[in-house]
């Protein structure tokens, strides 16, 4: 099949690490794709795009900063006639229904797939795509039913596949001690861990709150990964609750297994959420979770026994599953960290999801012949 992924930037968030995943994988599989992006460059642009099996093909010559503009998008589609068209992110969505309507024109053996991955409110050419496109693909079930109950699609038009694990662990990770040095974290300091950009939706600020009513006696540390505009305001934030010594911020990891390695607990306040990578990897590795509820978190763990999903802002009830966690007898411990491994290594699966992706291209490539 000729497959045209469609991303708008290469930021280092969640979406555009699956974008990369699915191009890999589906040219792996013997397929012809190419990834589309509107803006060039981005954290996690491939170093070396000749190397890869996929190709690459950017559509604004130079970065105009501009999520939303992508200029010959249309053109490029008539140019590749592909068979799939799958649409990664809410700007690439927008335009998904534009797409559809092109190539039920031009071109009626196209499918174009749009794809839910966020919690956050739907533009209206969104939600104009979403009735337009021949397929939607959710990555929860959460998002399916909130398609269902809110946009009024029919479910047999909507196929869930959680996200894929990008950063699977290997069986018997090593525990990280030089990273937990760097950051002064001794052998029985639990660190609790959170990766995700800072994004006002991401919301590490109330991880800190959190962190500010925890008994000032335990051994405990924060780490807040990433980077991004939320930054500085969490740090002063951090300042003004004087826990520049707990509360540590390691910066933007391409590949964040040394954190996973290192931590204790993995901690996340997400208001807006498809499915959250963080916790999936984070159970991958072995971490139990605490989250505030938002779409798809409790799909990331098996609730009650790996992770915990906490009402938003009951910061006491957030404390007290942390607190617990934290005095977990060594092989309580062991166990749950097993549990957890186990429970993502099988349901995030990466040859799984591929397959699932592949599947869904093949029905809709018949359908659309017929």
């Amino acid at each position: 099949m000729k497959i045209l992924i469609i991303q708008d930037y290469l930021r280092s968030g969640g979406t555009e690490r699956q974008a990369l995943l699915l191009s890999r994988a589906f040219a792996a599989a013997g397929h012809a794709v190419t990834l589309v992006t509107f803006r060039p460059g981005g954290a996690l642009a491939p170093p070396d795009p000749d190397r890869e099996e996929f190709r690459w093909r950017v559509l604004q010559r130079f970065d105009t900063g501009l999520d939303w503009f992508a200029p010959g998008l249309f053109s490029c589609v008539e140019r590749n006639v592909p068979e799939i068209v799958l649409c990664l992110g809410r700007m690439a969505n927008c335009h998904a229904g534009g797409i559809q309507d092109l190539v039920r024109d031009g071109a009626p053996q196209v499918a174009v797939i749009a794809t839910l991955r966020t919690g956050k409110p739907l533009p209206w050419l969104f939600r104009r795509s979403l009735r337009r496109v021949r397929h939607v693909v959710a990555n929860s079930a959460d998002g399916r039913d909130r398609l269902v109950a809110r946009n009024g699609l029919p479910p047999e038009k909507i196929t869930v596949i959680h996200n894929a694990l990008v950063f699977p662990a290997v069986i018997a990770i090593s525990r990280n001690h030089s990273l937990r040095e760097q950051f002064g974290a001794g052998p029985t300091t639990k660190v609790m861990l959170s990766v995700a950009m800072f994004r006002p939706e991401k919301n590490q600020r109330e991880l800190v709150e959190v962190a500010a009513g925890l008994p000032a006696g335990g051994d405990w540390q924060l780490w807040l990964a990433g980077d991004g505009p939320e930054r500085a305001a969490c740090a002063r934030l951090v300042e003004s609750r004087q826990l520049g010594a707990r509360v540590k911020f390691p910066g933007f990891y391409a590949d964040p297994t040394p954190l996973y390695a290192a931590a204790d607990l993995a901690v996340h306040a997400s208001g807006s959420e498809g499915l959250s990578n963080f916790l999936i990897e984070a159970q991958a590795h072995g971490l139990p979770a605490v989250a505030s509820e938002a779409q798809g978190i409790r799909e990331c763990f098996v609730p009650g026994q790996t992770g915990w999903a906490i009402a938003r802002r009951d910061h006491a009830a957030f404390r007290s599953a942390v607190t617990r966690l934290m005095s977990d007898p060594p092989a309580a411990r062991a166990a749950r960290s097993a549990e957890a491994a186990a429970f993502a290594r099988a349901t995030f699966d990466p040859e799984r999801q591929v397959a699932a992706y592949l599947e869904l291209f093949a029905r809709l490539a018949i359908a659309t012949r017929h």
